[in-house]
């Protein structure tokens, strides 16, 4: 008995390239168009290292604010009963959400660092919107 399996497309001849610029025949498409990706850095890879030149993965500092798209608006605007919004009307909501986001999160990281956490959990954002005056339903604070 033998252990090799019947290969499906094995009297299947595949055609064969006439000019192929690859060194050998298992080199990637991506290095074959000199992206360095894949298999360590290669020649052409510029790698994180420990050097001051130009990183090749550089994080773009930018307004984490903007992850609220329009569409994620529009679907909290519908759902509190709004047909149609102004187009210059998302950096304003935007503005409020971020200040709303800021005063409650100031409030459950002071509760979390009270209680000794170093995570904030429901139960600090439900005491920090209980104190804003704005409490849940839903959550009993006899069990948290």
């Amino acid at each position: 008995m033998s252990n090799e399996r019947a290969q499906p497309f094995a009297g299947v001849r595949r055609s064969v390239a006439a000019s192929s610029n690859t060194a050998s025949p298992q080199a990637s498409r991506a290095n074959m168009l000199g992206l360095g990706l894949g298999r360590g850095k290669g020649s052409l890879g510029l790698g994180l290292g420990k050097g001051k030149t130009m990183k090749r993965h550089k994080k773009i500092p930018r307004d984490t604010i903007q992850g609220i798209t329009k569409g994620d608006i529009r679907r909290l605007a519908r759902r509190g009963g709004v047909k149609r919004m102004s187009a210059t009307i998302y950096d304003d909501i935007r503005a409020a959400l971020r200040q709303r986001l800021e005063m409650i999160l100031k409030d459950a990281v002071a509760v979390a660092e009270h209680c000794g956490h170093s995570t904030v959990l429901v139960k600090h954002v439900i005491y920090a919107l209980n104190k804003l005056g704005k409490p849940i339903y839903g959550f009993d604070p006899r069990f948290l």
